[in-house]
């Protein structure tokens, strides 16, 4: 049996993401953990510290400023160490206090409730074109529902959003993919890295020549008055950056779990069509019990402190467990594992972050999710998987919470 005072290794491919995090609380509310390429990190589960973490000035997301082992950008692990893109980047989520403010301001003015009630009628063209497509699909077999629908969806919605045309978006797509899913080796790490940077560059460049009515033209627009909020040409990057990753991957991912969810627990499936239950439960509940992302690195130790009866150094570098989060039995009891859209819990998580740096788009993820889930399901009343529920396989990533496909049947099970 292993020390339990010696750091818990993170699996990187998430093969066991509820597994390994039961493990983790079983080691207490914050255990120590090594990430790929060695690096030690404290792992939080308990969601009492967890909100207590999120909403302390004592701790911060800018890596620049809070993170000795950093070395500022220069040090060994900005150059090798193949998760930098997680916390090398300049943008409101990385960024503490006063910078956090002002660079959550410019983004929070496309993710207004007003603008995101706006895209309601957009959402539900393209939910209708791509159901067209599926059904076409499924005449011949499977169609990966993955692919095309829960991740087709909030790329087409955020592309739209930002201003990202076709071509630019699909290079993006495949290298954030290769990122978020851990698909690179350390050697390619920083090379993915240098190719995001230039592809987003082009893509600034473009939208200062030719600008829209979109996000980037309106942050490119801020970035070059001077009078303005003082943006960085980095952190207009990193921006962008941001925000079409989180745009899409979080949503893509709720829309996939809330499908396999329902079409492997058909109990709860039933509760929806007889009325018994609302769409928005189903999605609360998904949001507990699997959350878009599971483990997010990282936050920082700005002085020695102890909070929940752990003990954080200046400068310790620390990993909220979502996952551990959604099910933890103190929240949730016992049956937190289970999947259970009547639960009277299922909307207290924290899936889409809390405190100062809760997701902005989390009500545009909510609304597509409200429109795209009943029109699936009404649309293909016979869908099914087109394997049993433990043969799909889940991303291979500690980070991101999906599968890596979804194959289903659109007709009804033929009757004997």
């Amino acid at each position: 049996m292993s020390d339990e005072r010696c750091p818990y290794t993170i699996d990187p491919t998430g093969t066991d993401l509820h597994g390994e995090a039961a493990t983790l609380r079983r080691r207490g509310p914050a255990t120590q953990v090594e990430l790929p390429g060695g690096v030690v990190v404290w792992a939080v589960t308990d969601t009492a510290l967890i909100k207590a973490l999120l909403t302390d000035p004592r701790v911060s997301r800018d890596t620049y400023q809070h993170w000795p082992a950093w070395e500022n950008g220069e040090g060994e692990l900005a150059r090798t160490w193949p998760l930098a893109m997680w916390v090398a980047d300049r943008n409101m989520i990385t960024a503490y206090g006063a910078e956090h403010s002002r660079l959550r301001r410019l983004v929070a003015k496309a993710f207004t409730a007003r603008r995101t009630n706006a895209l309601r009628p957009r959402i539900e063209q393209i939910v209708a074109t791509l159901l067209d497509s599926i059904a076409a699909q499924g005449k011949d077999g499977p169609v990966d529902l993955r692919a095309e629908y829960a991740y087709a969806l909030p790329t087409w919605v955020i592309s739209e959003l930002l201003g990202v045309p076709d071509a630019i978006r699909d290079e993006l797509l495949d290298m954030i993919g290769r990122w978020l899913t851990g698909a690179i080796s350390p050697e390619e790490a920083p090379l993915l890295e240098e190719r995001v940077y230039t592809v987003l560059a082009r893509l600034v460049e473009q939208r200062r020549q030719s600008p829209g009515e979109d996000l980037i033209s309106g942050l490119i627009a801020a970035r070059d008055d001077r009078d303005g909020p003082g943006l960085t040409e980095r952190e207009l990057v990193d921006t962008i950056l941001l925000t079409f990753t989180a745009g899409h991957e979080t949503t893509a991912n709720l829309l996939d779990q809330a499908i396999f969810a329902l079409l492997s627990h058909p109990e709860q499936r039933e509760l929806v069509r007889s009325g018994a239950a609302s769409w928005d439960d189903v999605i609360e509940e998904t949001l507990r019990s699997e959350a878009p992302f599971a483990n997010l690195p990282m936050r920082y130790a700005v002085e020695d402190f102890e909070l929940g009866g752990v003990k954080f150094t200046k400068g310790d570098a620390i990993m909220i467990s979502f996952a551990g989060s959604g099910r933890d039995p103190k929240v949730h009891g016992e049956d937190a594992d289970v999947f259970d859209i009547t639960r009277a819990t299922r909307g207290d998580h924290i899936g889409f972050g809390h405190g100062v740096h809760y997701c902005l788009g989390a009500p545009l993820a909510r609304l597509e999710a409200r429109i795209a889930l009943p029109a699936l399901f009404e649309r293909f009343a016979g869908l099914r998987l087109a394997r049993p529920a433990d043969e799909i396989p889940r991303l291979t990533s500690f980070v991101s919470n999906g599968h890596q496909e979804l194959p289903v049947l659109l007709d009804p099970v033929p009757v004997a």
